[in-house]
């Protein structure tokens, strides 16, 4: 029987990446929480990290611009963390562990490869990187769902959540990504010490 990991995350879009995440190192999910946002995320912290006491948890966050890198901010959210917890923080947003798939990625969106950044993990903002490869996509369909109207002062379309979703569930491919995002890496090699049977 595959371990069973429960998750607590920011959003839809990082539930999609955290079930495809278990799943790859040969676990099932369980029950996702959160999706309410960080602050969300932030007030329940302790309780995830207790309830991790009996079984295994991931617990995803974005790094954003809270800390120049990961383990400081891990620290300050989790000074003692259980040892079936998994806390961790993409660099710097979960957005850049899909972009470090740029062959699936080029191919999910349209455009060409060579457009897509080679390093995500050191964009400043990689949601935005994501609209802009959207903007230039030759899919008709992928420029309405990603990019916001003109004049609309979002910074996505509404439906941007839902293609991320649809493409890290179907197209994306961890191992590949890992190979472009350290932070990403770090998250599957936790998971796979997790996913081992006790």
């Amino acid at each position: 029987m595959p371990v069973i990991i429960s998750a607590a995350v920011e959003g839809v879009t990082d539930e999609a990446v955290v079930r495809k995440l278990i799943l790859h190192v040969g676990a099932q999910p369980g029950a996702v929480y959160g999706k309410n946002g960080k602050p969300h995320l932030r007030e329940r912290i302790a309780g995830y990290n207790n309830a991790a006491r009996h079984a295994p948890w991931i617990v995803l966050m974005d790094l954003d611009r809270e800390a120049d890198c990961a383990p400081p901010l891990r620290a300050a959210w989790v000074p003692a963390p259980v040892p079936l917890l998994c806390f961790r923080v993409a660099v710097r947003a979960v957005e850049a562990w899909l972009l470090a798939d740029s062959e699936a990625l080029a191919d999910f969106l349209s455009v060409a490869r060579k457009r897509i950044p080679g390093d995500p993990e050191r964009l400043p903002a990689p949601k935005d990187a994501l609209v802009n490869l959207a903007r230039a996509s030759r899919r008709k369909a992928v420029r309405e769902d990603m990019v916001p109207r003109e004049g609309s002062g979002r910074a996505v379309d509404p439906t941007y959540a839902s293609r991320l979703v649809e493409f890290a569930s179907s197209c994306w491919q961890p191992n590949r990504a890992a190979h472009h995002s350290d932070s990403l890496r770090r998250a599957i090699a936790c998971l796979q010490n997790l996913a081992r049977p006790a």
